[in-house]
């Protein structure tokens, strides 16, 4: 008789904690700075696309999408991270476990859905630049907007529903925060249906916005080669953001995949916590810093607020 159901079952152990000792407030402090960093240039950038009416253009209210995801997807995790960080057990309730691994899967799902999206956009820019203003008005952003996130929140929690009605017979989760595929291997009931549909989620939510960036792209590099240089420069200063971004994610969320249904006790177990981490530590600071860094607008408005500030404060001390 299986009597460890999730509706028993009232916490996870999380195993991939190391004992550090002393080393434990270092540790805090690292990652305490680096979510404050992440907060304060993802909240900046948002601040500064929604009040400078100049920004309001599909693709910065596009880029703007893209770090509140960011922001949503460090909040599912680094907060949790700081309390293990300085706890002595770590443990995890059940519910939040779950509400864990549906905050941190729907944030990558949104990330590649806003990828493509944005993907959609620049080959409408480049591609169909005479038509552009009419195919992408300012309701037609919000729509895609609103149905990018929706299609991942809706697609994930079919899958998260199933795994919550698994009866499991283990608690010791093998990392540093919940992983949806990891509690679903706990099971002692027959996973084959939570097996399917967790493909049929990876199709719907990985491979169908990877097939619509990759479409994308390919109609961009034929018009780049048949356009002018300065046509095939403005295309690459848009574009590498995105290729870049897309890139980085992509084997971050690689690694984590093939981590938690792969034996990887041969790698350095630092070297194991880094790469799970990657793509939650990496990718909301390397978006909004590459992307402010490369799009001269957000630069110029950056800079006028900076000098406004500047010139403000200086009245004030008079």
């Amino acid at each position: 008789m299986i009597n460890s159901t999730l509706s028993s079952l009232s916490y996870f152990i999380l195993g991939a904690y190391l004992h550090v000792g002393n080393l434990r407030y270092f540790y805090f402090l690292i990652t305490a700075l680096l979510y404050i960093v992440i907060v304060a240039v993802n909240t900046s950038l948002i601040v500064v696309i929604c009040m400078n009416r100049s920004l309001h253009e599909p693709m910065y209210l596009f880029l703007c999408s893209l770090f509140v995801n960011e922001l949503y997807g460090s909040t599912g995790l680094f907060p949790f991270l700081l309390l293990q960080i300085l706890s002595d057990i770590h443990t995890v309730s059940a519910p939040f476990c779950f509400i864990q691994i549906f905050c941190l899967y729907t944030y990558g799902h949104v990330q590649f859905s806003n990828l493509a999206v944005m993907s959609y956009d620049r080959y409408l820019a480049i591609c169909c630049p005479l038509q552009y203003n009419t195919l992408m008005t300012l309701n037609k952003v919000c729509i895609l907007i609103f149905v990018a996130w929706l299609y991942s929140f809706v697609t994930f929690l079919i899958v998260l529903s199933l795994n919550i009605r698994l009866a499991l017979c283990g608690n010791i989760i093998s990392s540093l925060y919940c992983q949806n595929y990891i509690v679903v291997k706990l099971a002692c009931s027959d996973t084959k249906v939570n097996n399917i549909y967790g493909l049929v989620g990876i199709v719907f939510s990985v491979v169908i916005p990877l097939l619509l960036i990759f479409y994308s792209y390919i109609k961009i590099l034929k018009v780049c080669f048949a356009a002018s240089k300065q046509t095939r420069q403005k295309a690459v200063s848009t574009c590498t953001p995105q290729l870049v971004s897309l890139l980085n994610f992509s084997f971050g969320g690689c690694f984590e995949i093939l981590q938690s249904r792969f034996d990887m006790t041969s790698f350095p177990s630092v070297l194991r916590i880094f790469l799970s981490l990657y793509f939650l530590l990496i990718q909301p600071l390397l978006n909004p810093i590459m992307y402010g860094m490369q799009m001269s607008k957000i630069r110029r408005t950056f800079k006028h607020l900076f000098c406004f500030k500047l010139l403000m404060g200086q009245r004030d001390t008079m």
